[in-house]
């Protein structure tokens, strides 16, 4: 099964942790997707928020989502009508929290990614990303088959729900 994802890049560096996509504090007002998405990225990018639109497509160097665990920087992004990361590379933690909630983390070599492509990925067994009609060499094992029938359900709750293992 091969899905395709269309969208325009919004492009970060290396190192954003989860503090940088939303503020710990945010958290403690709402878990809210709708209220946690006007936060995005607002200590480093203050008018992003504003301007996400569904289907856009975050773009990041190394290391995305370091720092803590919060599962609602995964939540935040998703919430904006945001399916899919792509970076060089993904804190664990938030690679398998991102799989979890059906937000599709994709690692390839994102230097020639300019903010703004136009960005068409194809997700399948093997996972091609094409940026302004050219595709682009990816550094990083596709993603396994279990973790894709995750994503292909919608996380990992839905997966669940419809194959129970007990």
């Amino acid at each position: 099964m091969t899905t395709l994802i269309s969208g325009t890049a919004r492009r970060f560096g290396d190192d954003i942790n989860t503090d940088y996509i939303i503020s710990s504090r945010r958290k403690r007002e709402s878990l809210d997707p709708a209220v946690l998405k006007t936060y995005l990225f607002e200590a480093i990018a203050p008018h992003f928020a504003a301007s996400v639109r569904p289907g856009h497509i975050v773009v990041a160097g190394r290391n995305f989502g370091c720092g803590s665990a919060m599962e609602v920087a995964v939540t935040a992004i998703a919430g904006a009508g945001i399916r899919i990361v792509i970076a060089e590379s993904f804190a664990r933690t938030w690679f398998r929290n991102a799989v979890n909630n059906g937000l599709y983390p994709i690692e390839c070599d994102t230097r020639g990614i300019p903010e703004g492509a136009a960005l068409r990925i194809d997700l399948g067994e093997q996972i091609t990303v094409h940026c302004d009609g050219i595709e682009m060499p990816l550094r990083a094992a596709p993603i396994a088959s279990e973790m894709l029938a995750i994503l292909d359900a919608g996380g990992l709750v839905p997966y669940l729900l419809k194959h129970p293992t007990f």
